[in-house]
């Protein structure tokens, strides 16, 4: 930003004077850009949910742990299926959002009532690896998939907000996407950011870095990411994980 450049600021008294729907939007916008997921459940009754949430985000990797945050489900505002769907099966999975799968994906973030398919108001197709182990659709157009066991839900007093965390259960993406060293090229499986509450974005990778040290600089890696990385096979991975069974 250069000094030459028109500035505006917004304060927090202006924040509680703004048009509530500008306000939603420009505070959304703030955090930059995030990743675009379509949540699945299924209710008690059978009927299957959708909802588009900008907020998951890695808490750990052993166990691997993901986590997200849900808007209140109190003070008038529409009821939370997704959530009271997860709080009572206990499972769910989380799905990257393609091109191709807009403007559907997006549709699935209106306040539909509690008796509809979300997948059947979308178009979009509900998907399970094993359904007899994993009653939480899956999207089959999604380029990965994830599917996740609650751990438990954090209410935050701050605003009402819920701060899900659940575990890996299963991952599905296409095999091209995985490089040596366990990195998931999402930008070659086409998953998209969002800006705001209604921006969609694709992304390209700029570069990949080596692990940082203090007083080191760090230099770039190969996209492969096998530069001083331990590398896996994962066809020979797959096979000493079925002889240890």
């Amino acid at each position: 930003m250069s000094t030459n450049d028109s500035i505006v600021k917004f304060t927090s008294a202006d924040f509680a004077a703004l048009p509530s729907r500008f306000r939603a939007r420009l505070v959304n916008s703030l955090s930059g850009f995030k990743s675009a997921n379509l949540i699945g459940t299924t209710a008690p009754s059978g009927i299957l949910n959708l909802a588009m949430v900008s907020s998951v985000v890695h808490l750990g990797a052993s166990p691997a742990l993901v986590g997200m945050v849900m808007r209140p489900r109190v003070n008038g505002m529409a009821p939370r299926d997704t959530l009271v769907n997860i709080e009572n099966t206990g499972v769910y999975t989380i799905n990257h959002v393609s091109a191709a799968m807009l403007p559907a994906a997006h549709d699935a973030s209106a306040n539909f009532s509690s008796e509809t398919c979300e997948f059947e108001a979308t178009g979009l197709t509900p998907f399970w690896p094993d359904k007899s182990t994993f009653t939480a659709p899956s999207v089959a157009e999604s380029p990965l998939q994830i599917g996740l066991k609650l751990v438990e839900i954090v209410p935050f007093k701050a605003n009402g907000t819920e701060f899900v965390i659940g575990e890996i259960v299963w991952v599905r993406f296409a095999e091209q996407a995985l490089k040596g060293d366990g990195n998931v090229a999402i930008e070659d499986l086409g998953s998209l950011a969002i800006s705001g509450l209604d921006g969609y974005h694709s992304t390209s990778l700029l570069d990949r870095f080596s692990y940082a040290e203090p007083a080191q600089t760090s230099t770039p890696l190969p996209k492969q990411g096998t530069a001083g990385e331990k590398v896996v096979d994962i066809r020979q991975f797959r096979e000493s994980v079925s002889n240890k069974d």
